[in-house]
């Protein structure tokens, strides 16, 4: 089998189609779809893409994008919804240095901070895995996790040093790899792939972005394509595609551990 750890199944762009995409990606033997939420508006949308599709399992959190159009009563209300539902994880949450606003970039970071702190101490207050957003601010996501230790979770999208690769694995995390790895000229994030070992890694599509380099820019990323990247992850580490799928799927459970609870054999179309 094989896990899609972030995939935002609730986004508009999967209106049209969203029963159909599960179910064929299930069918294909993507047996587990993990949708993190991004904002306060769209928790009920992603614990209902999950109740509608059985296979599929939600995080609760506030990405660091978002921050700016939250107030901070919505900390109050994520941890309301930890207590009543059961995400199996807190996030998308994390730092995003890349986009700041250019009037206010410090108030921005600091804001930014704020929301990902509280929201680490709701991990810590549940026992609950993160999925950390850490573009352009990894060493700053792991001074937050020194201070405010988790029990591990997913550095989505990784795109940081080997060194610091090894420091988020010594936290207890793994390293999340989708599209940007199957370009030729991403050489750094390929490198990457290569060099660490398997088990610290697990596969994403972060759907519908992130496409990867057969879809084109303008193509709509889907968890259909999640086979076709550990193909690329199996031939960059030169194993076979069973060793991919079986260790990256148990490395996803190890690290999300409600996921085993979710997790039945896909079936075929008929």
């Amino acid at each position: 089998m094989l896990i899609d750890t972030h995939c935002h199944l609730d986004a508009s762009e999967f209106d049209a189609d969203r029963d159909d995409i599960v179910q064929k990606a299930f069918a294909n033997g993507i047996n587990q779809i993990v949708i993190p939420a991004v904002a306060r508006n769209n928790f009920d949308a992603v614990i209902q893409a999950c109740l509608q599709h059985s296979h599929c399992a939600y995080a609760l959190g506030i990405h660091p994008m978002y921050v700016d159009s939250a107030i901070l009563e919505d900390l109050e209300t994520l941890k309301h919804y930890v207590e009543q539902n059961k995400p199996i994880a807190i996030g998308e949450i994390g730092l995003d240095y890349f986009v700041t606003k250019q009037n206010q970039p410090e108030l921005n970071r600091n804001l930014q901070a704020h929301f990902f702190t509280e929201q680490l101490k709701i991990a810590q207050q549940f026992n609950l895995p993160v999925i950390l957003h850490v573009r352009s601010a990894v060493d700053d996501v792991l001074k937050y996790l020194r201070r405010h230790k988790v029990v591990g979770g997913i550095a989505h999208a990784f795109n940081g040093s080997f060194q610091q690769a090894e420091q988020f694995i010594g936290l207890g995390f793994k390293l999340g790899f989708g599209g940007a790895m199957t370009y030729s000229r991403a050489k750094h994030i390929r490198a990457l792939a290569t060099q660490l070992p398997l088990e610290s890694i697990v596969l994403e599509t972060d759907s519908p972005d992130m496409p990867p380099e057969w879809l084109g820019n303008n193509g709509r990323n889907t968890p259909l394509e999640l086979t076709k990247i550990a193909v690329v992850l199996a031939d960059l580490k030169g194993i076979n595609l069973a060793q991919v799928v079986d260790i990256t799927s148990a490395n996803a459970l190890k690290v999300l551990p409600k996921l085993a609870d979710l997790c039945t054999p896909p079936k075929a179309l008929h």
